[in-house]
């Protein structure tokens, strides 16, 4: 069972059929978001998505990054991560017709706590270049 479908903009449709999600700021005690708390969240999660998947590919999509206030603190601008950091398995067709399927491990950030699905999920998604790097398995 599938929790979600996209098509993606090469036409390929896929499904998501595991998804993580967590906040993005969440436990964060003191300071605030800046650049260098960023990256590290960004790295986080993209090793997080490698751990908990070693045997598949996985593809992190660069998020977007808002800067509210232009005045600098001890750590330099305030830079803003969408509020939710994921991690999707998705599937599809196999790349190769003599294998089963085709499988994907994306990480990202969104804005809502809400399952990608159809027209309605992050633009960045619909952008992933599918077959360049997700990976055939057998079952």
């Amino acid at each position: 069972m599938s929790l979600g479908h996209i098509v993606l903009s090469s036409g390929r449709s896929i499904r998501l059929t595991e998804l993580r999600m967590s906040s993005t700021y969440g436990g964060m005690l003191e300071g605030y978001p800046c650049k260098r708390i960023n990256d590290r969240k960004v790295s986080w999660l993209q090793r997080q998505a490698e751990h908990a998947f070693p045997s598949r590919p996985v593809h992190l999509v660069p998020p977007s990054r808002e800067y509210p206030d232009e005045t600098a603190g001890a750590f330099g601008p305030v830079e803003v991560l969408p509020s939710v950091a994921c991690i999707g398995v998705f599937d599809s067709t196999a790349l190769d017709p003599t294998m089963d399927g085709s499988s994907l491990v994306v990480a990202w950030f969104q804005p809502a706590p809400e399952v990608p699905a159809g027209e309605d999920a992050d633009h960045a998604l619909h952008g992933i270049h599918w077959e360049e790097l997700a990976q055939d398995y057998e079952l």
